[in-house]
Protein backbone atom coordinates (compact mmCIF):
# COMPACT_ATOMS: atom_id res chain seq x y z
CA UNK A 1 0.00 0.00 0.00
CA UNK A 2 1.09 3.62 0.04
CA UNK A 3 4.65 4.35 0.87
CA UNK A 4 5.14 5.47 4.46
CA UNK A 5 8.37 4.14 5.89
CA UNK A 6 10.25 4.06 9.12
CA UNK A 7 13.55 5.80 8.64
CA UNK A 8 16.19 3.21 9.45
CA UNK A 9 17.51 -0.03 8.01
CA UNK A 10 16.50 -2.63 10.51
CA UNK A 11 18.26 -5.99 10.71
CA UNK A 12 15.90 -8.43 12.38
CA UNK A 13 16.80 -10.95 15.05
CA UNK A 14 16.25 -14.66 14.45
CA UNK A 15 13.24 -14.45 16.77
CA UNK A 16 11.75 -11.58 14.77
CA UNK A 17 12.32 -13.38 11.48
CA UNK A 18 10.59 -16.46 12.94
CA UNK A 19 7.54 -14.34 13.82
CA UNK A 20 7.47 -12.73 10.36
CA UNK A 21 7.61 -16.26 8.93
CA UNK A 22 4.62 -17.29 11.07
CA UNK A 23 2.77 -14.23 9.80
CA UNK A 24 3.90 -15.13 6.29
CA UNK A 25 2.55 -18.65 6.67
CA UNK A 26 -0.92 -17.22 7.37
CA UNK A 27 -0.54 -15.02 4.29
CA UNK A 28 0.48 -18.07 2.25
CA UNK A 29 -2.45 -20.16 3.51
CA UNK A 30 -4.83 -17.30 2.72
CA UNK A 31 -3.53 -17.22 -0.85
CA UNK A 32 -4.05 -20.97 -1.21
CA UNK A 33 -7.59 -20.74 0.17
CA UNK A 34 -8.60 -17.77 -2.01
CA UNK A 35 -7.01 -19.33 -5.08
CA UNK A 36 -9.41 -22.27 -4.65
CA UNK A 37 -12.40 -19.87 -4.73
CA UNK A 38 -11.45 -17.92 -7.87
CA UNK A 39 -13.86 -18.61 -10.72
CA UNK A 40 -16.16 -16.66 -13.05
CA UNK A 41 -19.25 -15.29 -11.31
CA UNK A 42 -17.86 -14.34 -7.90
CA UNK A 43 -17.44 -10.74 -6.78
CA UNK A 44 -14.22 -9.13 -5.67
CA UNK A 45 -15.96 -8.23 -2.38
CA UNK A 46 -16.66 -11.94 -1.78
CA UNK A 47 -12.92 -12.65 -2.14
CA UNK A 48 -12.15 -9.82 0.26
CA UNK A 49 -14.74 -10.95 2.84
CA UNK A 50 -13.42 -14.51 2.75
CA UNK A 51 -9.83 -13.22 3.12
CA UNK A 52 -10.73 -11.26 6.25
CA UNK A 53 -12.47 -14.25 7.83
CA UNK A 54 -9.65 -16.67 6.95
CA UNK A 55 -6.86 -14.44 8.27
CA UNK A 56 -8.70 -13.91 11.57
CA UNK A 57 -9.55 -17.61 11.94
CA UNK A 58 -5.82 -18.31 11.71
CA UNK A 59 -4.87 -15.82 14.41
CA UNK A 60 -3.87 -12.90 12.21
CA UNK A 61 -5.17 -9.41 11.51
CA UNK A 62 -5.52 -8.07 7.94
CA UNK A 63 -2.77 -5.41 7.78
CA UNK A 64 -4.40 -3.55 4.91
CA UNK A 65 -7.70 -2.82 6.70
CA UNK A 66 -7.60 0.79 7.85
CA UNK A 67 -4.01 1.29 6.66
CA UNK A 68 -3.96 5.03 5.89
CA UNK A 69 -7.72 4.70 5.49
CA UNK A 70 -7.76 1.71 3.13
CA UNK A 71 -11.29 0.23 3.42
CA UNK A 72 -10.82 -3.50 2.78
CA UNK A 73 -9.02 -6.57 4.15
CA UNK A 74 -6.78 -7.16 1.13
CA UNK A 75 -6.22 -5.58 -2.29
CA UNK A 76 -8.07 -7.25 -5.19
CA UNK A 77 -6.97 -5.85 -8.55
CA UNK A 78 -8.48 -7.02 -11.87
CA UNK A 79 -6.96 -6.86 -15.37
CA UNK A 80 -5.61 -3.32 -15.92
CA UNK A 81 -5.64 -2.58 -12.17
CA UNK A 82 -1.99 -2.66 -11.10
CA UNK A 83 -2.45 -2.48 -7.33
CA UNK A 84 -4.77 -1.40 -4.49
CA UNK A 85 -8.04 -2.54 -6.11
CA UNK A 86 -10.92 -2.34 -3.62
CA UNK A 87 -13.29 -5.32 -3.31
CA UNK A 88 -16.73 -4.42 -4.67
CA UNK A 89 -19.75 -5.86 -6.48
CA UNK A 90 -17.60 -6.29 -9.59
CA UNK A 91 -18.09 -9.83 -10.92
CA UNK A 92 -15.10 -11.78 -12.20
CA UNK A 93 -15.47 -13.02 -15.77
CA UNK A 94 -13.93 -15.89 -17.69
CA UNK A 95 -10.58 -14.72 -19.04
CA UNK A 96 -9.94 -12.07 -16.38
CA UNK A 97 -6.75 -12.01 -14.33
CA UNK A 98 -6.94 -11.01 -10.66
CA UNK A 99 -4.14 -9.98 -8.30
CA UNK A 100 -4.55 -10.66 -4.58
CA UNK A 101 -2.17 -8.59 -2.43
CA UNK A 102 -2.41 -10.02 1.09
CA UNK A 103 -0.77 -8.56 4.19
CA UNK A 104 -1.06 -10.13 7.64
CA UNK A 105 -0.21 -8.81 11.10
CA UNK A 106 0.65 -11.55 13.60
CA UNK A 107 2.11 -11.02 17.09
CA UNK A 108 3.27 -7.54 16.10
CA UNK A 109 4.89 -8.45 12.77
CA UNK A 110 3.70 -8.03 9.21
CA UNK A 111 4.09 -10.13 6.06
CA UNK A 112 3.23 -9.17 2.50
CA UNK A 113 2.71 -11.29 -0.62
CA UNK A 114 0.90 -10.72 -3.92
CA UNK A 115 0.06 -13.18 -6.68
CA UNK A 116 -1.85 -12.83 -9.95
CA UNK A 117 -4.31 -15.61 -10.78
CA UNK A 118 -6.24 -16.62 -13.90
CA UNK A 119 -10.04 -16.60 -13.84
CA UNK A 120 -11.11 -19.67 -15.79
CA UNK A 121 -9.36 -20.02 -19.13
CA UNK A 122 -7.27 -16.99 -20.03
CA UNK A 123 -5.70 -15.81 -23.28
CA UNK A 124 -2.22 -16.85 -24.30
CA UNK A 125 -1.17 -13.20 -23.95
CA UNK A 126 -2.32 -13.16 -20.30
CA UNK A 127 -0.72 -16.56 -19.63
CA UNK A 128 2.55 -15.16 -20.94
CA UNK A 129 2.25 -12.01 -18.79
CA UNK A 130 1.68 -14.10 -15.63
CA UNK A 131 4.46 -16.55 -16.48
CA UNK A 132 7.06 -13.89 -17.12
CA UNK A 133 6.11 -11.67 -14.17
CA UNK A 134 6.42 -14.63 -11.78
CA UNK A 135 9.79 -15.40 -13.37
CA UNK A 136 10.85 -11.78 -12.78
CA UNK A 137 10.17 -12.16 -9.06
CA UNK A 138 12.54 -15.10 -8.79
CA UNK A 139 15.11 -13.55 -11.14
CA UNK A 140 15.15 -10.52 -8.84
CA UNK A 141 15.39 -12.70 -5.73
CA UNK A 142 18.47 -14.42 -7.16
CA UNK A 143 20.33 -11.15 -6.53
CA UNK A 144 19.50 -11.19 -2.81
CA UNK A 145 22.29 -12.14 -0.39
CA UNK A 146 24.50 -10.59 2.26
CA UNK A 147 26.75 -7.90 0.75
CA UNK A 148 24.87 -7.62 -2.56
CA UNK A 149 23.84 -4.19 -3.84
CA UNK A 150 20.13 -3.50 -3.38
CA UNK A 151 19.66 -2.10 -6.91
CA UNK A 152 20.85 -5.36 -8.49
CA UNK A 153 17.32 -6.68 -7.80
CA UNK A 154 15.63 -4.01 -9.89
CA UNK A 155 18.33 -4.06 -12.56
CA UNK A 156 17.76 -7.77 -13.09
CA UNK A 157 13.95 -7.44 -13.10
CA UNK A 158 13.90 -4.59 -15.62
CA UNK A 159 16.46 -6.29 -17.86
CA UNK A 160 14.21 -9.36 -18.03
CA UNK A 161 11.06 -7.25 -18.55
CA UNK A 162 12.52 -5.25 -21.41
CA UNK A 163 13.77 -8.41 -23.11
CA UNK A 164 10.12 -9.49 -23.43
CA UNK A 165 8.82 -5.95 -24.15
CA UNK A 166 6.93 -5.48 -20.88
CA UNK A 167 6.53 -2.24 -18.95
CA UNK A 168 7.98 -1.84 -15.44
CA UNK A 169 5.92 0.43 -13.18
CA UNK A 170 8.37 2.88 -11.57
CA UNK A 171 6.13 4.82 -9.17
CA UNK A 172 5.61 1.75 -6.95
CA UNK A 173 8.19 -0.51 -5.37
CA UNK A 174 9.01 -3.17 -2.83
CA UNK A 175 10.06 -2.31 0.71
CA UNK A 176 11.31 -3.46 4.05
CA UNK A 177 8.86 -5.42 6.22
CA UNK A 178 8.67 -5.94 9.98
CA UNK A 179 6.88 -4.18 12.81
CA UNK A 180 5.64 -1.78 10.13
CA UNK A 181 4.09 -2.94 6.89
CA UNK A 182 6.34 -0.61 4.92
CA UNK A 183 9.85 0.02 6.22
CA UNK A 184 13.09 1.14 4.62
CA UNK A 185 14.61 0.43 2.18
CA UNK A 186 12.74 1.03 -1.09
CA UNK A 187 13.21 -2.00 -3.34
CA UNK A 188 12.92 -0.69 -6.89
CA UNK A 189 12.04 -2.82 -9.91
CA UNK A 190 14.58 -0.96 -12.06
CA UNK A 191 18.06 0.41 -11.47
CA UNK A 192 21.77 0.10 -12.20
CA UNK A 193 23.87 -2.87 -11.20
CA UNK A 194 26.23 -2.44 -8.25
CA UNK A 195 24.54 0.71 -6.94
CA UNK A 196 22.52 1.36 -3.82
CA UNK A 197 23.06 0.20 -0.26
CA UNK A 198 24.42 -3.26 0.50
CA UNK A 199 22.04 -5.89 1.80
CA UNK A 200 22.88 -7.47 5.14
CA UNK A 201 21.97 -10.79 6.71
CA UNK A 202 18.84 -10.32 8.82
CA UNK A 203 17.21 -7.65 6.66
CA UNK A 204 13.64 -8.48 5.64
CA UNK A 205 12.35 -7.10 2.34
CA UNK A 206 9.39 -7.51 0.02
CA UNK A 207 10.37 -7.91 -3.62
CA UNK A 208 7.42 -7.24 -5.93
CA UNK A 209 7.64 -6.68 -9.68
CA UNK A 210 4.56 -4.84 -10.98
CA UNK A 211 4.61 -5.40 -14.72
CA UNK A 212 2.39 -4.17 -17.56
CA UNK A 213 1.60 -5.68 -20.94
CA UNK A 214 2.02 -2.25 -22.53
CA UNK A 215 3.27 1.15 -21.38
CA UNK A 216 4.65 1.46 -17.84
CA UNK A 217 2.58 4.61 -17.18
CA UNK A 218 -0.21 4.57 -14.60
CA UNK A 219 -3.20 6.58 -13.37
CA UNK A 220 -4.99 6.61 -10.03
CA UNK A 221 -8.79 6.30 -9.99
CA UNK A 222 -11.23 8.62 -8.21
CA UNK A 223 -11.35 6.29 -5.19
CA UNK A 224 -7.78 7.56 -4.45
CA UNK A 225 -6.52 3.98 -4.16
CA UNK A 226 -6.91 1.91 -7.31
CA UNK A 227 -3.97 2.31 -9.68
CA UNK A 228 -4.53 1.33 -13.32
CA UNK A 229 -2.44 1.24 -16.46
CA UNK A 230 -2.85 4.43 -18.47
CA UNK A 231 -3.22 2.52 -21.75
CA UNK A 232 -5.73 -0.02 -20.38
CA UNK A 233 -3.41 -2.98 -20.93
CA UNK A 234 -3.34 -5.69 -18.27
CA UNK A 235 -0.90 -5.82 -15.38
CA UNK A 236 0.52 -8.61 -13.19
CA UNK A 237 2.09 -8.49 -9.72
CA UNK A 238 4.04 -11.17 -7.86
CA UNK A 239 5.56 -10.61 -4.41
CA UNK A 240 7.28 -12.49 -1.60
CA UNK A 241 8.59 -11.28 1.73
CA UNK A 242 12.11 -12.68 2.20
CA UNK A 243 14.90 -12.59 4.78
CA UNK A 244 18.42 -11.89 3.55
CA UNK A 245 20.82 -14.71 4.46
CA UNK A 246 24.61 -15.09 4.20
CA UNK A 247 24.40 -16.79 0.82
CA UNK A 248 20.92 -15.92 -0.49
CA UNK A 249 17.42 -15.51 0.91
CA UNK A 250 14.68 -17.31 2.77
CA UNK A 251 11.08 -16.93 1.59
CA UNK A 252 8.92 -15.99 4.59
CA UNK A 253 5.56 -16.01 2.75
CA UNK A 254 5.72 -19.64 1.64
CA UNK A 255 4.45 -22.92 3.03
Amino acid sequence: LSMQYISFYDNKTKEEIALIKESGHITYLTHQYLKSLIKPGITTKYIDDEAGKFIREHGGIPSCLGYEGYPRNICVSVNDEVVHGIGSDRVLKEGDIVTLDICTLYKGYHSDSAWTYPVGKISRENERLLHHTEKMLFVGLKEVKDGAHLNNIGARISEYAHKYHYGVVQELCGHGVGRELHEDPDVLNYGKYNTGMKLKTGMVIAVEPMITAGSRHINILDDDWTIVTRDGKNSAHFEHTVAVTDDGYEILTGE
